[in-house]
């Protein structure tokens, strides 16, 4: 009852006011009449508060988002459906779903009467200009009176999650050029060298085609003993994201950091959905292993993507050191690296270009800025001084200033021998 006194409207309080005040008044005017009207006044609440609070509404809810994750500046739609289990009709009900503010706000809807095992169907739109991980719900819903005089809230607990990830920019397709590397143990090449007999067999697991047994080895074993089937060649790479603050200028959507937020997921999808196993790298480190589920690691970088934030860090070495353990052979088939910088010294250049090791495929994306200068020079464009030093080192270098002139540099940083790629005006 307390829980329902407080959850009087203004209307609610202005009766009680009122209704105390004409009782202190009939008392002190002896005006019976006056009393009658005090007490009919401030019972009207007070029934009211009681009636509401005595309501046991049996209220479930679902919620689903279509689609729950999405590139910035597109629309989800958000689905709820509120069904009354109870066997008793509800009175008004005003529901509340609650939506952070960079979506769009609350989203209310008046629900006049929902019958005994019915239901309604509620929807609404919601998009984001930033990227981020946004949580949806959960839901309340205000019991109310007829007459307005008194207002209960009830929540739910269930919440879903919205992940707005960076805008991708569709890349021309094809692959690089001296990207695709092989790996695995093929013996494809044995086989065709010196014969049937000196391939290396295995022993016999359940499900193996018995066309693939091998008898001498059989023989020889006392048991089942196959052939190794051929295995296919896997394509693997490194991306590599610049997350540190003194390394990109700008806020907001217009800074270098998203521009290379954007560059480095339009990449990643490309690259993925091309066949080839990946793994993530920032300056801090490895952060997302290789996945052999295709699907499953385009989304577990977009999801990483979508909640990247700039770095303290002013040093690059630990993603060196990573690029350079892929690149040095601890990762067997790291063939290709890509990777998103900002403005990069002379030595850290230098640095980054050394880890190009064989004959893999390296390219740098550097988003530059309109102001980005040389700190050793002061005159020089950063960007430029890091390309030439980068390019010395084997990379090929596509030079941007936003992530839609990736699609025009890509196609051809592609081909053999470009090795830099001036974009924008």
């Amino acid at each position: 009852m307390r829980r329902a006194l407080g959850g009087l409207t203004t209307r609610g309080r202005s009766f009680v006011a009122a209704g105390a005040t004409a009782i202190v008044c009939a008392f002190v005017l002896g005006e019976r009449d006056l009393l009658r009207a005090g007490v009919l006044v401030l019972a009207l609440p007070l029934l009211c508060t009681l009636a509401v609070s005595r309501t046991r509404y049996r209220l479930a809810c679902a919620r689903r988002l279509d689609p729950p994750r999405l590139p910035v500046g597109r629309e989800s739609r958000v689905d709820l459906r509120l069904e009354n289990v109870s066997r008793l009709p509800s009175g008004l009900l005003m529901v509340e779903d609650r939506v952070p503010y960079a979506l769009g706000g609350r989203a209310r809807f008046v629900l006049d009467r929902i019958e005994p095992h019915g239901r309604r169907e509620l929807g609404y739109r919601i998009r984001s200009d930033v990227r981020g991980r946004y949580r949806v719900g959960p839901l309340t819903v205000r019991l109310a009176d007829p007459f307005g005089m008194v207002e209960l809230v009830r929540s739910f607990s269930l919440s879903d999650t919205l992940t707005v990830t960076p805008a991708i920019v569709a890349l021309p397709t094809g692959r690089l050029s001296g990207a695709w590397t092989g790996g695995g143990d093929s013996i494809a090449r044995a086989v065709s060298a010196a014969g049937e007999d000196d391939v290396t067999p295995r022993e016999y697991r359940y499900g193996d085609d018995l066309r693939r047994v091998h008898w001498r080895s059989t023989a020889r074993h006392g048991e089942l003993m196959v052939r190794r089937e051929e295995q296919h060649f896997q394509s693997s790479g490194t991306l590599f994201l610049d997350t540190r603050r003194s390394a990109h200028w700008g806020d907001g959507p217009g800074g270098s950091f998203e521009q290379a937020v954007s560059a480095t997921a339009s990449v990643g999808v490309h690259l993925v959905r091309t066949g080839m196993n990946l793994r993530y790298v920032t300056d801090m480190g490895e952060t997302l292993p290789a996945t052999p589920s295709e699907g499953a690691f385009e989304g577990l970088l977009l999801d990483a993507l979508a909640v990247a934030r700039r770095s303290s860090s002013r040093s690059l070495s630990a993603g060196v050191t990573a690029l350079r353990a892929g690149a040095g052979g601890a990762r067997e088939g790291d063939g290709l690296v890509v990777a998103v910088f900002g403005v990069l010294s002379r030595d850290e250049a230098r640095a980054v270009a050394a880890t190009r090791r064989g004959a893999g495929t390296s390219v740098a994306v550097l988003v530059e800025g309109q102001h980005a200068r040389n700190a050793a020079t002061g005159d020089e464009p950063a960007a430029e001084s890091a390309a030439g030093l980068l390019r010395a080192g084997g990379w090929r270098v596509v030079t941007v200033r936003t992530a839609a002139e990736l699609a025009g540099a890509w196609g051809r940083a592609g081909r053999t021998g470009e090795d830099f790629v001036k974009g924008g005006a």
